[in-house]
């Protein structure tokens, strides 16, 4: 089962409004994603910690549709 883009990139907007984010469909089959993600929420917070919040936000989706989200997080000064 895959999940659209437009729909990856809404739930991670729901998470972090002010975010600017970039959605890449690696494979074509709406299962294999690379997000860049700029956000202030990431501001102070090591790469490791930035990850865990995009992961919490997702985590239904990353136990069920999505097989696999590179992620880029950048915090946005």
């Amino acid at each position: 089962m895959a999940i659209a883009q437009s729909d990856l990139e809404a739930r991670i907007a729901a998470a972090f409004p002010d975010a600017e984010i970039t959605i890449t469909d690696l494979a074509g089959d709406g299962d294999h994603y690379k997000a860049r993600i700029v956000s202030e929420a990431f501001n102070g917070l090591p790469r490791v910690r930035q990850h865990q919040l995009v992961n919490k936000a997702l985590a239904d989706l990353l136990s069920g549709p999505l097989h696999a989200l590179a992620l880029e997080t950048v915090a946005k000064v």
